[in-house]
């Protein structure tokens, strides 16, 4: 079975960064408690150069992040859309990106919870469980607005559900208890700057 799937289907083989962040800047990405976050994002009607720039800065933004999924609003732009790279499991490979996402409510045969650790580019520094299907499928388009349907298993649904609720306006500390939300936001308060000098060097090293 090939280990690498670009938009859900399987190739050969891939380079270690998306083509797209060679073409792409780095974007600042918001933070918990910015407003975009925390609001249904709006659905993308346009399709042409505009769409796909974003698309190539979230894949290099993500990357010298460190992440393995980008939602538009984590680049402040109020638009459905994310890109990811991210492995499942079996250590398969999914890169790509969907437009105006819908993820679909698998019946209880389909699929199990399972409460394991998450963690988000927009929540520096903090690693939380958090209860998510096993399996994930998200309908969509492309960039140029063909039909698009990923599907996923463990860390790499995970991935597709999480990156769907940013486009609802939903961030993962809000899946949490009262009291797991606080212990998450003391370690952004921790860590935030240590995640932040990573980012500086990653940025730094990708120059070079």
């Amino acid at each position: 079975m090939p280990s690498v799937f670009l938009q859900g289907r399987p190739v050969d083989s891939y380079p270690s960064l998306a083509p797209e962040a060679r073409r792409g800047s780095v974007r600042r990405i918001t933070e918990v408690g910015e407003e975009v976050l925390h609001k249904p994002c709006r659905d993308v009607t346009e399709f042409g150069p505009d769409l796909a720039a974003l698309i190539d800065d979230m894949f290099l933004t993500m990357y010298i992040a460190d992440g393995c999924g980008l939602a538009a609003n984590q680049v402040g732009v109020d638009l459905r859309l994310f890109v990811y790279d991210c492995p499942d499991d079996d250590g398969a490979r999914h890169i790509g990106h969907i437009v105006n996402p819908v993820l679909e409510q698998l019946d209880a045969p389909h699929r199990r919870l399972l409460d394991e650790s998450e963690g988000c580019l927009s929540v520096p520094g903090a690693l939380m469980d958090v209860p998510r299907p096993d399996r994930a499928v998200v309908r969509g388009l492309d960039k140029d607005g063909g039909t698009l349907v990923i599907e996923g298993a463990g860390y790499f649904a995970r991935c597709l559900a999480h990156e769907t609720d940013h486009c609802n306006g939903q961030v993962y500390l809000d899946r949490l208890s009262k009291r797991d939300r606080k212990d998450a936001l003391r370690h952004v308060a921790d860590r935030r700057d240590e995640v932040f000098a990573r980012r500086v060097a990653n940025t730094e090293a990708l120059k070079g």
